[in-house]
């Protein structure tokens, strides 16, 4: 819906030019009126969702994923986790982890399409990476049918030898290459499409008890403005990344016909202002989410990091509000390990005021996966698991038991 902001100035205008005209008694006072501020985020409504939208022919649980993601961010931030389903502390299988520590399933389900598309999965039933994607979609239909918020990376290995999505393990070649190469008309777009394809396969038979196509969040290309994976800023234009990022959403969209995701933009948190934010957006047909993984800021810098970190989610909060999108904290946390200790209320004190402070919106944030070894959320078991659950508890804090019906629009 456009709606001509200057036509309903020049109206008011004249309304206020013929009522000053009809007093004859030139000593009446100037009345002035202030315009009203408009908000476009209150323009949304259930009917004309899909205007905002970055595939007007979404399902109607995609659509009202979409809105309902756009409504909670006034009142609720939904927590989730990275293979929380199948990645746990010590190996301790069972219950996802946050699960364990507060009694209540994560709001959010990370995944990752990275074994889906991997070149050694031969779609065979006794082959390990078939047997990942198998987990991963299963974990994806458990979610969905509890109601959780399912969302998806990509961290494909690059395509000459598809060994590694991570520059520090490529040549120069490879990294000077690997992103120009998909683009349309290289030498691995057609690769490329192979593998887009893989996904919409996938998510053309993720489907629900009724037979519904199930609703994911893909993020293509994440945390483009570091140099760590191949489609980096340092070896992409911006140009280049916006390209790609929109034959991305165009294939599946209008090629492949996959009409249940919704699309996020992520970069890392390097950017300070809006305009480094946008300095390689693809453009509001082509993203719904307006998201930033931010890592770097929590890393023991206390409140100041925390203070950094919540001036960038305003920086998205703000534009999500003015373009009708969604922001959200797209990736996070602390990593705890045997040689790196907790940090004292990290959860409830430095994330919790990131994610609230100066009256921002972020619909979600989703923390990193936990291994064998390491915890980025504790289980019930470990010193800090106070702090999380306080920190789940807090006003705003959605984990499952507090997220509403996700996959219906209100009546």
């Amino acid at each position: 819906m456009k709606i001509n902001f200057l036509k309903i100035a020049f109206l008011s205008l004249s309304i206020l030019t013929l009522a000053s005209c009809s007093s004859n008694d030139e000593s009446d006072p100037e009345i002035i009126i202030e315009p009203p501020v408009l908000n476009p985020s209150n323009l949304l409504t259930t009917q004309n969702v899909t205007t905002f939208m970055v595939d007007a022919n979404a399902t109607k649980e995609t659509v009202a994923l979409f809105y309902n993601l756009k409504k909670l961010a006034k009142t609720k931030v939904a927590i989730g986790q990275q293979d929380a389903f199948n990645s746990f502390y010590q190996d301790n299988g069972g219950e996802s982890d946050i699960k364990k520590n507060t009694g209540f399933d994560p709001a959010i389900l990370g995944s990752d399409f990275m074994f889906i598309t991997d070149k050694n999965n031969n779609n065979q039933a006794d082959n390990w990476f078939y047997q990942q994607e198998e987990k991963l979609v299963n974990a994806t239909k458990a979610a969905y049918a509890k109601g959780i918020i399912n969302t998806f990376c990509w961290h494909l290995r690059e395509p000459s030898k598809e060994d590694s999505f991570y520059t520090a393990d490529m040549t120069a070649d490879q990294k000077a290459n690997a992103f120009k190469s998909i683009l349309p008309g290289e030498t691995h777009h057609e690769w490329y499409k192979k593998k887009l394809d893989k996904i919409a396969s996938v998510l053309l038979n993720l489907k629900g008890s009724n037979g519904e196509l199930i609703p994911i969040i893909f993020r293509p290309f994440h945390e483009f403005d570091g140099s760590w994976f191949w489609w980096g800023a340092n070896f992409a234009t911006a140009e280049e990344y916006k390209t790609a990022y929109q034959f991305t959403v165009d294939y599946l969209k209008n090629t492949k016909g996959v009409h249940n995701v919704l699309y996020a933009f992520s970069p890392d948190n390097s950017y300070t202002t809006e305009s480094n934010y946008l300095s390689r957006y693809p453009g509001d047909k082509y993203v719904d989410i307006l998201g930033m993984d931010n890592y770097g800021d929590f890393d023991n810098q206390g409140q100041s990091g925390a203070t950094k970190a919540n001036s960038k989610l305003k920086i998205i909060s703000d534009l999500a509000k003015a373009k009708v999108k969604i922001a959200a904290l797209t990736e996070t946390g602390y990593q705890v390990t045997s040689t790196k200790a907790p940090i004292t209320d990290w959860f409830s004190t430095y994330l919790y005021s990131a994610l609230t402070s100066n009256n921002i919106e972020v619909s979600y944030v989703m923390l990193w996966n936990n291994n064998k070894d390491a915890y980025f959320v504790p289980n019930g078991s470990v010193s800090n698991a106070a702090d999380f659950k306080n920190f789940a508890v807090k006003p705003k804090s959605a984990l499952l038991n507090s997220l509403p019906k996700m996959y219906e629009l209100p009546k």
